[in-house]
């Protein structure tokens, strides 16, 4: 037999807050396995690094110790997630969970978001607000959709205003003109708009 795994808080390994981390792809995504590795405690980093990939010792030591160098970075969490992310899922599906990864942070361009797969999508951005409107409704304003449609904005002045200081985003890209509109060849999947507000408020309008 082999000793259970436990984490550094002394819980069972392979638990999160949405139930065990699967394998199988259809049970937990590329995705979530990623962040699920990437998302470890420094100490629990430095174990499982050696417990569950292939590295080479002199490669595992040089990492942890630039690791306890500077553990903000994380660069030990993103190895270790690379590494058992490409074992189980390929190089194809973890450069895709790397990159829907970084949509959060920025990084990301609207190529980026509409290459994710409805799954990915939803679950980057699992928590976030979310409205369902009538496809009817296509083309319509910006503006209207989003201060009186919905609440992503109080009245539609502030959400002007907000467009016009460069702080309104819709699928990764700038809204430059108020009187924007907006249209079904903008869905994501078929179904889905990405509002942004300001750098970190997101919002989802799925359109049925």
């Amino acid at each position: 037999t082999c000793p259970l795994i436990r984490k550094a808080d002394g819980t069972k390994f392979g638990k999160t807050e949405k139930g065990n981390v699967w394998l199988d792809p259809e049970r937990t995504s590329p995705y979530e396995f990623y962040q699920f590795w990437l998302n470890v405690s420094d100490e629990d980093a430095e174990r499982y690094i050696k417990i569950f990939t292939m590295l080479d010792r002199q490669t595992i030591e040089s990492a942890i110790a630039a690791h306890r160098e500077n553990p903000g970075a994380r660069e030990l969490q993103k190895l270790l997630a690379k590494e058992i992310t490409i074992m189980v899922h390929g190089q194809e599906e973890y450069e895709k969970a790397l990159k829907a990864s970084q949509i959060l942070f920025g990084k990301a361009t609207a190529d980026d978001l509409r290459s994710l797969d409805e799954r990915t999508f939803l679950s980057v951005f699992d928590g976030v607000p979310q409205y369902t409107l009538s496809k009817d409704i296509f083309p319509c304003d910006l503006i209207e959709t989003l201060a009186v449609t919905t609440d992503v904005f109080p009245s539609k002045g502030e959400c002007r205003k907000m467009i016009q200081g460069g702080g309104v985003s819709v699928n990764k890209e700038k809204v430059a003109d108020a009187a924007t509109q907006l249209t079904s060849d903008m869905l994501l999947d078929g179904k889905y708009i990405l509002v942004q507000r300001g750098k970190k408020n997101y919002y989802i309008l799925k359109f049925e």
